[in-house]
């Protein structure tokens, strides 16, 4: 059969799809992408049988198709997807559809012939990444569940100490002779329960990057000293602690509260791979540069695949409970924050050694003469507290009025509005949480100066500046007490706002 140059070259060669006309299942014409695709020369490509090309796969599409070419009638007989065989052997995934033509020369079929190669490694990626992100949703999952549960496992331990005491504080005071010693040692162990509460709690936020950072120039030596006798409670009778402190050694910048807090996560992850005791060793020295704190133990170590996920945050060897999996995470991340680098060796049944790296800081100065502490107490001024937990707007009125304040309370901004309205005097501090249902501590200042210009103000919060700064919740540089406070530390940063 002949066909015309023209038809050949602008229908069938400008096509970006193989194309095959069959005859009876020969092949009676090709156009070059039928050439590339195939591998076979259109010269011998034209006059075989299309069963060359096909392979297991589009052998049992075969009979079917080509019944419905002889038999049917003329029109799309449909697609498929398949695969092909080329010249040497190898298969290609392709879609193909078929068209029946009756032209006066006899019945054809049109066959076009697509690549789908790039298209299904597409999907197959796709499909990848889909369960590739499953499998992190269900480890993202796993992970809090696991943190919920060393979370809950530890603060129930804390209320149950500060319930249980608390308990025996109101039973002692009811007494017909109440000891006041045991009273006092009861509420020892409530307010020590309730500082262990604010640790995790400031380990939380400071793995959640929401806590209060202050960086400034530390002696780590001097810091490792005040820390040490804290940390041999930490560690136990049952395990040797000794420092050796490098010298001269210049100042590390960091926050030096997160600086004892590694310390101490350190400490605790030390001891829980000591259970029948050994040695801890804390070191530092100059490299360079850089200041090194290498803390080392004696106990279990680690295997290879512990040690390369032991910076990971939620992961943990423990049993369920037993731990949040926080401890070496909020290390690596105090130290990165700080602008330095952590790194882990062990070894099973050695021990185990942590090195961190601080860029390393101005020369360490004398300590100035202790200056007499400012008085914190009150010299007439009112104060305006706004705090939406009752429990707390009670705690900060109970300190500020000890402390000689007068004292107006809210639970909201509204309130707090209306009480400022029908206040005759002074209104000289404004003592204000910043999130509270209905008014955000900000427009509540706002609001409230506009009305009474004198009055200065004091937000309190558990998160960072930068953090509500970030979220329009709180604008940058204003005074900032941070969630959890003691009586003192509320009682410095009312004298000091007051003060200017």
């Amino acid at each position: 059969m002949e066909w015309s140059e023209e038809l050949s070259s602008g229908l069938l060669q400008a096509a970006p799809d193989a194309i095959l006309v069959l005859d009876g299942g020969r092949i009676v014409l090709a156009n070059d992408r039928a050439e590339q695709m195939f591998g076979w020369p259109r010269a011998e490509l034209v006059g075989q049988s299309v069963e060359v090309l096909l392979t297991a796969d589009s052998t049992a599409h075969y009979p079917e198709r080509q019944r419905r070419i002889l038999e049917g009638e003329p029109g799309s007989i449909g697609h498929i997807v398949t695969t092909v065989r080329r010249r040497d052997g190898t298969e290609l995934p392709v879609e193909s559809s078929t068209t029946v033509i009756d032209t006066a020369q006899g019945r054809l079929a049109v066959a076009v012939v697509r690549d789908v190669t790039e298209r299904l490694r597409a999907e197959q990626e796709k499909d990848r990444l889909r369960a590739e992100a499953h499998a992190h949703r269900s480890r993202r999952l796993e992970s809090l569940g696991q943190l919920a549960g060393g979370i809950a496992h530890d603060f129930n331990n804390m209320l149950g100490v500060i319930l249980n005491y608390a308990h025996f504080v109101i039973e002692e005071a009811q007494s017909e002779q109440p000891d006041l010693a045991m009273i006092a040692s009861d509420a020892a162990q409530v307010v020590r329960a309730g500082e262990r509460g604010t640790d995790l709690t400031h380990q939380l936020l400071s793995f959640a990057r929401r806590e209060v950072v202050r960086p400034q120039p530390v002696d780590l030596n001097r810091r490792i000293a005040e820390t040490r006798e804290m940390l041999r409670r930490t560690v136990g009778d049952q395990i040797v602690l000794t420092v050796e402190p490098g010298p001269d050694l210049p100042t590390v910048t960091c926050d030096p509260g997160q600086l004892e807090q590694m310390l101490i996560h350190l400490a605790q992850n030390a001891r829980d791979a000591m259970p029948g005791g050994g040695r801890l060793e804390i070191g530092t020295a100059l490299l360079g540069d850089r200041v090194v704190l290498r803390v080392s133990d004696t106990g279990r170590g680690m295997t290879a695949e512990v040690a390369e996920r032991a910076f990971e945050p939620f992961y943990t060897t423990k049993g369920s409970g037993e731990g949040t999996g926080l401890g070496l995470a909020t290390v690596y991340g105090i130290v990165t924050q700080a602008g330095g680098e952590v790194s882990l060796t062990s070894e099973v049944g050695i021990g185990t050694t942590i090195t961190v790296l601080l860029p390393a800081g101005e020369p360490v100065a004398v300590a100035p003469s202790p200056e007499e502490p400012a008085g914190t107490g009150a010299r007439g001024e009112t104060l305006l507290v706004v705090e939406d937990e009752d429990a707390l707007r009670d705690v900060a009125g109970r300190i500020l009025s000890g402390a000689g304040y007068r004292v107006l309370s809210a639970e909201g901004g509204v309130q707090a509005l209306e009480l400022a309205a029908r206040h005759d005097g002074e209104i000289d501090l404004l003592v204000s949480d910043v999130v509270m249902p209905g008014m955000l501590g900000k427009e509540l200042a706002e609001r409230l100066v506009v009305v009474r210009p004198g009055t200065r103000v004091l937000y309190m919060s558990g998160y960072a500046q930068p953090v509500l700064a970030s979220q329009g919740t709180l604008d940058p540089g204003v005074a900032l007490l941070e969630k959890p406070f003691t009586a003192n530390d509320l009682l410095t940063a009312v004298r000091r706002r007051l003060d200017g």
